[in-house]
C-alpha cells in the first residue's frame, strides 16, 4: 500500500447539519478525534442552496479543535475587496493558531459574481492579482491596491498560510506554478493528476520556484449502508462540472475502506499527497470514521 498521505473532509452542508443534528463544531471534533487530518468548507454566495460563509464556518471549527488543519475549498478572493479578503484569511490564521490551508479559486457561476457587484468578465485578472498580493497584505506590508486605490497595511499581521491554487485547468497550472504552495484540482482521474504535476513542476523550475504539493479534492461515499447513494448517481453528479458520465464513472471514492485505500493510493501513486474528501450522502460522523479507517491503511 502507499506511503501516507494526509486525507482531510468537507464539513457538512446546512441540509446535512438539520436532518443529523449536527453542529459544526461537533462535526470538526469528531473529525479531528477520528484521526482524520483536516476540515474544509466551501466559498459560495447565492448558489440557491443553503450554505454558510466560509469564514464563519472555519472560525468555528477552528475553535472546536486544536491539531487538525482548517481549509478553504476554494476560498474566491476576487469576489470581494482584496482587502476585506485579507483581513478574513488574516482572522482565520490568527484564530486558529496557524493551522489554515487557503485553496484558492475563481470560479462560481455568473450570479454569484453578479450578486457581489463584481464584473464576472473580471475575474481571472483579479484573482492573479490576489495571488500577486495577499501574502505581503497577511505578512503587514503596506501595499498599494490595485481595484481599491491607496495604500493599506492590515493587522495583526501572521504567517501567510500555504495556498493551493484549484481547479485543473492549465490557467490554473499556471497560477499554482507561479504563485502557489500547491495545486488543488477536483474531480479529476490519476492519469490527469501525473500529467498536471510534471506540467506543474516544468513551470516551477522555469519561475526559479519549488515544486508545488499536489492536492485532489475527491467524491465519494464508503460502507454498504442500507440507502447510500450508488456510484451511478455520485457519478451523475460529478458531470455538473463538465465531466462525460464515462469518465465520471471512475471517479467516486466507494466501498469498504480498504477498497477506498486503494483508489486513494492511485491518487498518491500519480504525485498527490494531500486528500480533501466530500461525502455525498450516508451519515457525516460514520463516513468520517470508515474515511479514517481507510487512511490507517495507506500508512
Amino acid at each position: 500500500m502507499a506511503p501516507f498521505m494526509d486525507i482531510g473532509v468537507i464539513l457538512p452542508t446546512v441540509a446535512a447539519q438539520r436532518a443529523q443534528r449536527l453542529d459544526l463544531g461537533t462535526a470538526a471534533r469528531h473529525a479531528e478525534e477520528a484521526g482524520l487530518d483536516g476540515v474544509w468548507h466551501g466559498d459560495h454566495l447565492a448558489t440557491g442552496t443553503a450554505s454558510l460563509d466560509c469564514a464563519v464556518a472555519l472560525a468555528v471549527a477552528a475553535g472546536a479543535t486544536t491539531r487538525i488543519r482548517i481549509g478553504t475549498s476554494v476560498f474566491i478572493p476576487a469576489i470581494r475587496p482584496l482587502a476585506w479578503a485579507a483581513k478574513q484569511v488574516a482572522s482565520l490564521q490568527h484564530v486558529s493558531g496557524g493551522r489554515l490551508v487557503l485553496g484558492v479559486g475563481s470560479g462560481g457561476g455568473a450570479g454569484q459574481w453578479a450578486a457581489a457587484g463584481v464584473p464576472y468578465g473580471e475575474r481571472g485578472r483579479r484573482t492573479d492579482t490576489a495571488l500577486e498580493l495577499l501574502g505581503r497584505l497577511l505578512a503587514g506590508e503596506t501595499v498599494a491596491l490595485v481595484d481599491e486605490p491607496g495604500e493599506v497595511r492590515l493587522e495583526p499581521a501572521v504567517t501567510p498560510p500555504p495556498i493551493w491554487v484549484g481547479n485543473a485547468s492549465a490557467v490554473a497550472v499556471r497560477r499554482a506554478a507561479r504563485h502557489g504552495d500547491g495545486w488543488f484540482p477536483s474531480m479529476i482521474p490519476p492519469a490527469a493528476v501525473a500529467s498536471g504535476r510534471a506540467r506543474l513542476t516544468e513551470l516551477a523550475a522555469a519561475h526559479g520556484r519549488p515544486e508545488p504539493v499536489v492536492a485532489i479534492g475527491a467524491a465519494g461515499v464508503l460502507g454498504s449502508a442500507p440507502g447510500l447513494p450508488t456510484r451511478e448517481s455520485i457519478a451523475s453528479g460529478i458531470t455538473g462540472y463538465g465531466i462525460p458520465l464515462e469518465e465520471a464513472m471512475r471517479l467516486p471514492v466507494t466501498g469498504e475502506p480498504a477498497r477506498a485505500a486503494e483508489q486513494l493510493a492511485a491518487y498518491h501513486e500519480a504525485g498527490a499527497r494531500h486528500v480533501v474528501m466530500g461525502f455525498a450522502g450516508g451519515d457525516w460522523r460514520e463516513q468520517c470514521d470508515l474515511l479514517a479507517e481507510a487512511r490507517a491503511l495507506l500508512s
